[in-house]
């Protein structure tokens, strides 16, 4: 059975919370008429286990609602950012 859970790449922007990261995500996309590239950007809430730091560019995964905010859980840590004092 094939997992169609949507996954996406952004940037850590914020890593204040306790297991929870801000994840920035950009979309850019031409626009239908002027042909000029607009780039949106999306911020959401994801659980974080790995302690991902702010900067980090890590791939998302959808699931099932953790918190009022959370829908997302951090899948892997693409490229790292800097890290957690511990």
């Amino acid at each position: 059975m094939p997992n169609n859970r949507k996954r996406l790449v952004g940037t850590v922007v914020s890593d204040k919370m306790d297991k929870t990261v801000v994840v920035a995500i950009e979309n850019r996309k031409m626009h239908p008429v002027y042909h000029k590239v607009v780039s949106s950007t999306k911020k959401v809430m994801a659980h974080d286990e790995t302690g991902a730091g702010v900067g980090a560019l890590v791939r998302i995964v959808q699931s099932r609602p953790i918190s009022k905010r959370k829908r997302w859980v951090v899948e892997a840590v693409l490229e790292a950012g800097e890290q957690l004092a511990t």
